[in-house]
């Protein structure tokens, strides 16, 4: 009975904690996004950032994390520049927006900070095209809730 115990509590946090499982739908992987797409991306990005006086970073990768595209807004701190391609790359190889991972942590799958490559700050999103996954954008330099306005955009910009 002792055994039995922690783990159903295990499995129990495993399963009711896990705010990614309500994600399962996740996109399959398509081709990787060409530089057009990218960059049209980011213009919708800087845009919103520009428009909201936010100095921000924003990364664009390929399904794999590789980096694709990249601007560093004047004036942006140095450390976003890195915060930006390290959401992207989650986003992307996750296949998830970073906001998931966010909630999903604060719901107490805290398993997944031990994934490398694993990205739980707000601002990194899967961009997708026709049903699949073709990249990811990741910006940084504001708040949570600004990099994700910023990303949204060019989420938006290349459905």
């Amino acid at each position: 009975m002792r055994r039995i115990f922690p783990v159903l509590a295990l499995g129990a946090a495993l399963l009711g904690a896990d705010a990614l499982a309500q994600d399962a739908a996740r996109p399959p992987v398509g081709p990787p996004i060409s530089l057009e797409q990218a960059k049209k991306a980011i213009a919708a990005a800087e845009a919103e950032a520009v428009r909201n006086r936010w100095n921000t970073a924003i990364a664009i990768v390929e399904p794999n994390g590789a980096l694709v595209y990249f601007v560093k807004m004047d004036g942006t701190q140095y450390g976003a520049v890195n915060a930006a391609l390290d959401k992207a790359t989650s986003a992307a190889l996750f296949r998830r927006s970073t906001n998931a991972v966010n909630d999903a942590i604060k719901a107490g799958a805290t398993y997944l900070l031990q994934l490398r490559g694993t990205n739980s700050v707000p601002g990194g999103f899967p961009l997708v095209i026709d049903g699949k996954l073709v990249g990811a954008i990741g910006t940084s330099g504001g708040t949570g809730e600004q990099d994700s306005q910023v990303s949204m955009a060019a989420v938006n910009a290349i459905k």
